[in-house]
């Protein structure tokens, strides 16, 4: 039985490896070319944030304030000593306080020994060598699902879990040291926006699948789909008269820039196409992996036969993937759905909100993208593959049908 994606070798590894070079050259570069016009915001925040282990309670005390003529509220102050785990204190230990407010509705947990926190001073604005806790450190659980996560791929993927880890790295590479600081300098959104979705398409799918016919037909389709929520983006942008201020978030955005402000709109346009990609890059490579194993099993069929079991494949894949769409950004936005149906008695007032209107908006223009990505990629998959030969592999790189793009 053939070993399913092994590790490429001779020419196909050349052309893995140029394309991983192109991939990082890509990043590299965009990030020097982000950065040319980025200048930090400098905020009043200048304060210091290290790592601590609570080490004992010290003391706890009650104060009360006065929040209006007839009523009163108390805070608790909870003074304790920590053992600095970061920074130039490392492995000190220093006095350090919490505060709780009983006029706020919640609170975090009083510090007990053995909490892991991280503690904050500003220079020059407290008292000398006061710190105070910011919050409960919750990385390093984090870091350790990551961890997991990154362990049970390898072992289940093997050569290809290091490719999908790979192209997962490079695709936060491309957002986060490329994209936001494009954006955070006033760059064009749309067109970084653009870049980036079609340098994550080439990159993953290359990268995870090889450069074959079967990843060529893959990206084709899902740039389609892609295209054509960016269309719809733009066209449902221009005609609700979108401000693009969603939250208290976005007039932040807006005022870091007085001079220049950032364009909201296109931040949502951004926002809807990346994280549309991800789902139709899916859908696009499903259809495109199931149509080359049917080309490999059987050799004889026919375009339109190819073609036929595309789009029966595609009504499969179609419903399951609308709702993964639609429930996650549901999903994501759980809070603001519960507020907003709280605080509203109108449901025609509650669907004409911004905030709400917008994420409607990303789940149908990503559904549509995908409903476009599915019969595309199945043409894209007939043609290519009709005169593949004697079959088409599910090994990278093997076999006429998956044969490398020259």
């Amino acid at each position: 039985m053939k070993q399913q994606m092994q590790k490429p070798s001779g020419k196909s590894m050349l052309i893995y490896l140029a394309v991983l070079a192109i991939s990082v050259l890509y990043i590299v570069v965009g990030h020097q070319i982000a950065m040319i016009n980025y200048q930090p915001f400098s905020g009043d925040d200048e304060s210091i944030v290290i790592k601590a282990t609570v080490v004992d309670v010290v003391d706890r005390y009650m104060e009360e304030y006065q929040i209006s003529e007839t009523e009163f509220a108390q805070n608790e102050t909870i003074l304790f000593t920590a053992e600095v785990r970061s920074g130039e204190l490392k492995g000190e230990v220093i006095d350090a306080a919490q505060t709780l407010d009983y006029f706020t509705a919640l609170n975090p947990r009083a510090v007990e020994p053995g909490d892991k926190v991280l503690l904050y001073t500003i220079p020059g604005g407290m008292a000398e060598n006061q710190w105070l806790l910011s919050d409960y450190q919750r990385s390093d659980q984090i870091f350790m699902l990551l961890a997991v996560f990154l362990v049970l791929v390898l072992l289940f993927g093997r050569w290809q879990g290091f490719n999908t880890i790979l192209s997962l790295s490079l695709t936060c590479l491309a957002v986060f040291y490329v994209f936001v600081p494009a954006v955070l300098a006033g760059e064009n959104i749309y067109v970084w926006a653009i870049i980036t979705c079609i340098y994550m398409t080439f990159m993953t799918l290359f990268i995870v699948n090889g450069v074959n016919r079967k990843s060529l037909a893959a990206i084709l389709g899902c740039l389609a789909g892609v295209a054509l929520a960016g269309i719809l983006t733009v066209m449902m942008d221009q005609s609700m008269m979108l401000t693009g201020v969603l939250d208290e978030n976005s007039v932040i955005l807006y005022g870091l820039k007085p001079d220049n402000p950032l364009d909201l709109r296109a931040i949502i346009f951004a926002s809807i196409i990346i994280g549309a990609v991800g789902a139709i890059m899916d859908v696009s490579i499903s259809i495109a992996a199931a149509l080359a194993e049917l080309k490999e099993k059987v050799p004889n069929i026919s375009f339109k036969e190819l073609l036929q079991s595309g789009m029966t494949i595609s009504r499969d894949i179609m419903g399951t993937m609308s709702n993964t769409l639609i429930l996650a950004y549901i999903g994501g936005f759980m809070s603001g759905v519960l507020l907003m149906v709280a605080y509203n008695s109108s449901m025609l007032d509650l669907f004409n909100r911004e905030m709400i209107v917008v994420e409607c908006l990303q789940a149908l223009v990503g559904s549509l993208g995908i409903l476009m990505t599915l019969p595309f990629t199945s043409l894209i998959c007939a043609l290519l593959f009709k005169g593949s030969g004697t079959g088409v592999s599910s090994q990278q790189n093997v076999l006429p049908a998956d044969e490398q793009v020259q």
